[in-house]
């Protein structure tokens, strides 16, 4: 796994492609070349032999190659941010090395060196680059500053914590502000990480945030809420009430659409 610190200092967690799934979709994209090639070439070869010398048959030829091995995959790649058809059956997209998404400059480059790499040798060099680095980039892929991600993963679905039962009574009462973004990120990340932390760390990171988040929250919890158990209500709290608005502004969209929808306004 690939991880990415953006600006906002939140990791992302990319997943590069292994070799095996990338070989398998250039596989693809290379076949498909092909085979347009060929079919192009059957269609056009009376043309060729009969209206057109031998020199511009020749420039003909050359230019046919040149646009179905360079300028199509160049040009699918670049208007689908890294994408083609064997990265889409194999769940792939091609990536910036700080996980954006690539433009004509990356595609062109990889265009290029993939009729080097893919065509010419068969695939010998990017195979053996790949070998040497862990994200198995090819060659076009070390020059350009991209890699291939795996878009189709599964993700197992986080369990939300409830509200303490002890806590309800207070929560649900408790006149709670907006709390800072960088605070709620630590905050969920400390209490989906806390059972595997020691305890003396626990204890205090927990004490830690509970007295950041104090300034947000009030009237205090009752005497002697374990610190950690104050943190799970008021994030329990802060998702239902922010779900609470989150449909509340849906309803009232849904309403606003039915109504602009209807006599006079509609069609």
């Amino acid at each position: 796994m690939s991880n990415v610190i953006t600006g906002e200092a939140v990791v992302l967690e990319l997943r590069p492609a292994s070799f095996g799934v990338r070989a398998l979709s250039s596989m693809i994209d290379v076949l498909t070349n092909v085979a347009l090639l060929i079919a192009t070439f059957v269609l056009l070869a009376e043309t060729l032999d009969v209206g057109f010398d031998a020199a511009a048959a020749r420039a003909l030829a050359i230019t046919v190659v040149l646009f179905f091995l360079v300028i199509v995959p160049v040009a699918v790649e670049t208007l689908t941010r890294g994408k083609s058809l064997g990265r889409w059956i194999m769940g792939l997209r091609i990536v910036r090395d700080d996980g954006g998404a690539i433009r004509f400059r990356h595609a062109f480059i990889r265009g290029l060196l993939a009729v080097f790499e893919l065509y010419l040798l068969l695939g010998s060099v990017a195979f053996m680059a790949a070998l040497f680095n862990d994200r198995s980039k090819r060659l076009g892929d070390l020059l350009a500053g991209t890699y291939s991600m795996r878009e189709r993963v599964g993700v197992m679905p986080k369990v939300l914590p409830d509200i303490p039962p002890q806590l309800a009574p207070w929560v649900k009462l408790a006149d709670m502000g907006r709390l800072p973004e960088p605070l709620a990120r630590r905050t969920v990340q400390f209490l989906s990480q806390a059972p595997k932390m020691i305890p003396a760390s626990r204890a205090k990171l927990a004490t830690a945030l509970a007295n950041e988040a104090s300034g947000y929250v009030s009237p205090p919890p009752p005497a002697g809420t374990p610190p950690e158990m104050y943190l799970l209500a008021v994030m329990a709290e802060r998702r239902e009430r922010d779900f609470s608005r989150l449909s509340r502004q849906h309803d009232r969209a849904v309403q606003r659409g039915a109504r602009l929808h209807s006599l006079p306004f509609q069609d």
